[in-house]
């Protein structure tokens, strides 16, 4: 058990309500690694000897930002694993939408999943599973975790001996330091827990610190001064195996919070995981984006343009369809700086009179209507109406965003199907929930190659390899509902018609 108060370098932890300024913390870090390509070079080599396959199951679309070449899948079993896994990266993203799930069913479906994988993954090596989930820290944090480690006790005879709480993702500036989780804002780095995502109506939280934030999240069942951390001295000072030391003497199952702000942090801490399991360690996994690509040793990508995003199919007019499903402030933001940027038709989808259940059905029929007609002539944005309404308890709001989403769906899979839609060359989906039913019940997609991102290590395509037939060779972008600024969907439609480089 951890020394009260300490981490595993020692230092003191804070109450939450005494967390350092950023500039303090940032100013006193030791300088980032320089061995990256080194790295990199290092964990391809271990997990190809190795035989080590990576199984991230992602509870929205939006977890392959930072990678590229690897396939996503939203339905199947072992074989449909195992064909992915065979790809050049060994890795395969499962996109199982628990976010939207109540915790029951997001743990049940975990585990199915989780026996899959494990399965695929036996015949071929060995497989690392990851929970992958948001970088704003919104999910069933300790119920996914718990059935990944059921999962694997039960498949192997051994749980998790530390399971890594990894939230990083670089390139959106949700950065890690003093075990202090951080977001990028307008006015700097801000401590996680005081932006609009801790007040998530399902997922809300209090605590920055991460260690309080385990705590908080297990309801008290771990204390923070149980939770382990590794530091950036401890990454950036002693490298791979000062990291493999401290991950070795890990308790069984203990949670360890790891601090990164550079790929070349989560680098360092991918290649000491290798080597501890080496040394016959397991370890467990819940991260946001960043951690997938250093664990799998991918190198970066420049972000896709021009032919690259040309894949419309023949009679294709090149208008485009934005669907948002997003209620985020930022992403209402967004929504108003690209109607006043772009000419775009805009198609509203009336929420009430969704969620009175009476009028769903007409109501998506006429939308689809408009959007099809639409799309002859411009891009067209098809969005949810602002107001939110008032949920009484977490369940009931994660029950509204499903019909909702479910309606949106609706719409594209008769947009698709629509004479009019040889004019749709490309489709933008806004917001993670949003995005996983739009591909699903929308595209009846099943299978998709990540062919990159749109900005450094944000907003992926998806080029469809299994789909609705009139979906296939149309561009899905993924555009989660928590990254950019307010100008960065516009930009995204510039890039998908070509307006932009």
């Amino acid at each position: 058990m951890q020394p009260l108060g300490t981490d595993l370098t020692g230092n003191a932890q804070l109450p939450p309500d005494q967390l350092p300024a950023a500039s303090d913390v940032f100013a006193g870090l030791p300088p980032a690694r320089s061995d990256g390509p080194q790295l990199r070079e290092s964990i391809r080599a271990l997990r190809a000897a190795d035989g080590v396959l990576i199984g991230v199951l992602d509870d929205d679309p939006t977890g392959s930002q930072a990678v590229h070449d690897v396939q996503v899948v939203t339905a199947g079993g072992e074989d449909v694993y195992a064909a992915a896994l065979a790809g050049p990266a060994a890795t395969c993203f499962v996109l199982t939408n628990t976010r939207s799930l109540a915790e029951p069913a997001a743990a049940a479906l975990t585990r199915r999943v989780g026996y899959g994988l494990i399965a695929a993954g036996s015949k071929s090596g060995r497989i690392q599973l990851v929970s992958r989930s948001d970088s704003t820290l919104r999910g069933h944090l300790m119920a996914e975790v718990r059935a990944l480690a059921d999962v694997r006790r039960e498949a192997t005879g051994a749980g998790f001996d530390g399971v890594l709480l990894v939230p990083a993702f670089i390139e959106a500036g949700r950065l890690t330091a003093a075990d202090i989780h951080w977001a990028r804002s307008g006015t700097g780095l801000v401590p996680v827990g005081e932006t609009e995502f801790a007040r998530d109506a399902a997922f809300g939280y209090a605590a920055s610190d991460l260690t309080a934030f385990i705590s908080e999240k297990s309801g008290g069942a771990i204390s923070p001064a149980d939770v382990h951390s590794i530091s950036l001295a401890d990454i950036r000072l002693g490298g791979p195996e000062r990291i493999r030391d401290l991950l070795s003497v890990l308790p069984g199952g203990a949670w360890v919070v790891v601090n990164a702000t550079e790929y070349s942090d989560l680098e360092t801490v991918a290649c000491a995981v290798l080597l501890a399991e080496r040394d016959g360690k397991a370890f467990g996994f819940r991260t946001g984006p960043s951690f997938v690509r250093a664990l799998a040793g991918l190198e970066p990508r420049s972000p896709l343009r021009g032919a690259e995003l040309r894949w419309s199919r023949p009679g294709s007019r090149g208008n485009g369809l934005i669907v948002a499903g997003s209620h985020v402030a930022q992403t209402s933001r967004q929504l108003a700086v690209l109607r006043e940027r772009r000419r775009i038709t805009s198609v509203e989808l009336d929420v009430p009179a969704v969620l009175s259940g009476t009028q769903a059905g007409q109501v998506v029929t006429r939308a689809a209507r408009q959007v099809a007609d639409a799309l002859n002539q411009a891009d067209v944005l098809l969005y949810t109406s602002r107001a939110v309404a008032a949920m009484g308890s977490a369940e009931e709001s994660l029950s509204a965003g499903r019909t909702i989403s479910a309606a949106l769906a609706g719409i594209v899979s008769q947009v698709v199907a629509a004479p009019g839609a040889a004019g749709l060359a490309w489709i933008v989906a806004k917001g993670g929930i949003t995005a996983h039913d739009v591909a699903v019940h929308g595209l009846g997609m099943r299978r998709a190659d990540v062919a990159g991102q749109l900005f450094p290590g944000m907003i992926s395509v998806f080029r469809p390899l299994d789909a609705a037939p009139e979906a296939i060779g149309v561009p899905y972008v993924v555009f989660p509902g928590n990254v950019g600024n307010d100008e960065t969907l516009a930009e995204v439609a510039a890039i998908m018609g070509g307006q932009a480089h």
